[in-house]
């Protein structure tokens, strides 16, 4: 039973499966690979290296991150040990293992791998191989993670002139750049732009996917969140259950997935004031974040934020104000101090503040928010003038 033509079949099986998004069958066929090879092979023949990030790959998508890492650093060790030191597989073991960094919020790790893996590019391939279209969407994904917006749009733009010159008009790693490029513009508050480049992607996506795919909930969620931010409510709530239905179908029920889907139609809940239905979806999205994630996790000090707001509008501001310091400590031991992030919850605790009443508090907690904002926003970022707005309310109350 252990012939290497079984090999073959089994990675075959394990392909499909995985190019339909049945990640847990695809599990098992690479499994069944590699025992194989660990029969037949030396271990330090390259073969396993393959089938070692294969099955990290789809812990992956299983959201399985440090189970992925362990597989993804094996495979880099045996490549180290059979390969020459600028040979491409090194660099994709070096931008997966910065991928699982990244997930895991690690991104000065993430940041390392990814540049490592350009450089022995840049030294092997020629200048506008889709394998650094692939480094330079990953180091724009890092940027994007810190907050330096701009400096991720770049990278985005380098990636996407490369695919430009060498793919089709509906290749879908294009439809991964419009994402990229479309969620940078939704950082920097451009709605319409962020829109038109997801509604680009979910164009290719809908010629090239079965209609229950994975990267198809990823962009409806896209989709639906540009329109909460832009006050459609209703359309954002109809692209949003469409990503909770394939989600539900297709994920395990702690999914890291599910929770971002939950909170999605939380945030859309709560922007038409339905605040009891928006509770119970942050809550469902932070029990699991609690099974699945580390106790400083960035995702997790955005659900303490969410149940933030929800108390905040419903007014239970001491709460809300236990919520914001929350996400505050996470923030400030992941984040560098100028992130946006870490202005978004001063300018919450400062609001907090301010309805309690205690205005000295509330200043000084909106003037760091703007202090910040001006670091790391446009100048004309809705959010920084918002900021502005609420630091008149609170001086005219002095």
């Amino acid at each position: 039973p252990n012939h290497p033509d079984l090999v073959n079949s089994f990675k075959n099986i394990g392909n499909e499966h995985y190019n339909i998004g049945d990640y847990p069958k695809a599990f098992t066929s690479y499994e069944k690979v590699l025992e194989i090879q660990q029969q037949l092979l030396s271990p330090d023949n390259p073969d396993l290296a393959i089938s070692y990030s294969n099955i990290g790959t789809v812990y992956i998508k299983m959201g399985n991150y440090p189970k992925a890492l362990s597989s993804y650093e094996k495979a880099f060790e045996i490549q180290q040990q059979s390969l020459p030191s600028n040979h491409p597989y090194l660099a994709t073991s070096c931008n997966n293992i910065g991928e699982v960094h990244r997930n895991l919020g690690n991104y000065p790790n993430a940041l390392t791998f990814h540049e490592k893996a350009l450089e022995i590019q840049q030294q092997s391939l020629p200048p506008n191989h889709s394998y650094l279209a692939q480094s330079y969407n990953n180091i724009g994904l890092v940027h994007h993670k810190m907050g330096n917006y701009l400096e991720a749009l770049s990278y985005y733009e380098k990636t996407l002139e490369i695919q430009q010159q060498s793919l089709s008009d509906n290749h879908p790693d294009l439809a991964m750049s419009y994402i990229s490029i479309g969620l940078v513009y939704k950082n920097i508050g451009n709605y319409p732009e962020a829109l038109s480049y997801y509604e680009k992607t979910l164009e290719i996506q809908q010629l090239l996917l079965p209609p229950d795919h994975p990267d198809l909930a990823t962009s409806y969620n896209n989709i639906g969140n540009v329109h909460t931010k832009t006050g459609n409510y209703l359309k954002a709530l109809l692209y949003l259950e469409k990503t909770l239905e394939i989600q539900q179908l297709l994920l395990p029920h702690n999914h890291p997935d599910l929770a971002s889907c939950y909170i999605s139609i939380g945030v859309a809940h709560s922007s038409t004031g339905d605040y009891p239905k928006a509770f119970s979806y942050y809550e469902k999205a932070l029990e699991i974040q609690q099974q699945s994630l580390s106790h400083n996790h960035p995702d997790l000090s955005m659900s303490y934020g969410n149940i933030g707001n929800v108390h905040t509008k419903m007014r239970n501001y001491s709460k809300a104000l236990s919520s914001y310091e929350k996400v505050l400590k996470i923030q400030q031991q992941s984040f560098p101090s100028n992130h946006p992030h870490l202005a978004i919850s001063y300018n919450n605790i400062g609001i907090v503040h301010y309805r309690m009443g205690d205005y000295s508090k509330a200043r000084t907690s909106i003037e760091h928010a703007i202090q910040i904002g001006q670091q790391s926003l446009p100048s004309n970022h809705p959010d920084l003038q918002q900021w502005r707005n609420n630091l008149e309310r609170v001086k005219n109350k002095q």
